[in-house]
């Protein structure tokens, strides 16, 4: 399986906060963002790979900034890194408004998907290829977090998370 650039799977949404969206404070309702993350990063997933994916695990969410209702919300995906068959989504959430002079971010969340066959047995994925410095730093990190996630989840042992260890010695 030929490796995959991380800018190939890049998914850009847009989406405007209406009335419906938003929450009694008329900010934007979490779970709605939550919503829009999760297609996001799905649509990432599925331009990494090609199969379907489908949502493993939401590893962080960070709300740093409310959302105003009439805010115009984009969503950024791509993939951080490629596993065997999982593969982690980083999601950036930016906004503008009458208040923001531009684009700000406000909000970002780290996704993990696998890609399933029809039958929903998981399948081997592209490796992926960071280009960029921010790519190479979030593919790097993505271990890190995969074998905390590993660890928590008692489907790995501390001693044999090695880049963990490394961060400590």
């Amino acid at each position: 399986m030929k490796p995959k650039n991380a800018s190939d799977s890049l998914s850009i949404t847009t989406e405007i906060v209406l009335p419906n969206d938003t929450n009694n404070l008329n900010n934007l309702m979490g779970g709605r963002l939550l919503h829009w993350m999760d297609i996001a990063a799905a649509i990432s997933a599925y331009r990494h790979c090609g199969r379907i994916v489908v949502t493993a695990s939401v590893n962080h969410v960070s709300f740093t900034e409310a959302i105003p209702a009439g805010s115009i919300v984009t969503l950024e995906a791509k993939v951080s890194r490629a596993f065997t068959s999982s593969m982690e989504v980083y999601v950036d959430v930016w906004m503008e408004n009458r208040e923001a002079k531009g684009k700000v971010k406000c909000n970002d969340a780290i996704y993990t998907f696998v890609a399933v066959d029809q039958l929903g047995t998981p399948i081997d994925v592209p490796e992926l290829i960071p280009n960029t410095e921010e790519e190479k730093k979030r593919f790097d990190s993505a271990l890190r977090r995969r074998q905390l996630s590993l660890i928590l989840s008692g489907r790995m042992k501390a001693k044999d998370a090695t880049e963990l260890k490394a961060l400590f010695e």
